[in-house]
């Protein structure tokens, strides 16, 4: 299961958008499901250089880092600079039923897609139970 243990991020996102605070890294907008036995997260990363985009994982806490650019020439006159520019960060916190030894990541139009398996000890899985008289019947957990 994925958890979300923070709070105050939009709080900060919004704080961050109202007051124009580029001291902190930027949010990443992210969607999070279950599809079979993966979950899949995807993150906005629009203009972002692939090669810019780090994540690692340590004791089930995935880091998630990336960086855009200015896209103006050194020495342009911006008039207009509504796209945020910087760094973008954002962590997660994996339950222990996920298999953070087999992340897959993929990055395609501007989309960072994470895809995590369940771990195979949290997948459902049949008892057989030994009736009294003999003959087994299966129970699913």
């Amino acid at each position: 299961m994925l958890m979300r243990t923070d709070p105050f991020r939009e709080l900060d996102r919004l704080t961050q958008q109202l007051f124009g605070d580029t001291t902190r890294p930027a949010a990443m907008p992210m969607d999070a499901y279950r599809a079979g036995d993966d979950f899949l997260v995807r993150f906005d990363l629009p203009g972002v250089d692939p090669e810019t985009i780090e994540l690692d994982v340590e004791r089930n806490v995935l880091n998630v880092r990336a960086e855009r650019g200015n896209p103006a020439p050194e020495g342009a006159e911006m008039v207009v600079a509504e796209r945020p520019t910087g760094t973008f960060t954002r962590q997660l916190f994996l339950g222990d039923t996920l298999d953070t030894e087999r992340i897959d990541a993929s990055y395609e139009a501007g989309v960072l897609t994470l895809r995590i398996p369940v771990a195979e000890q949290a997948k459902p899985r049949r008892i057989q139970i030994a009736g009294g008289d003999g003959g087994r019947k299966q129970l699913s957990t």
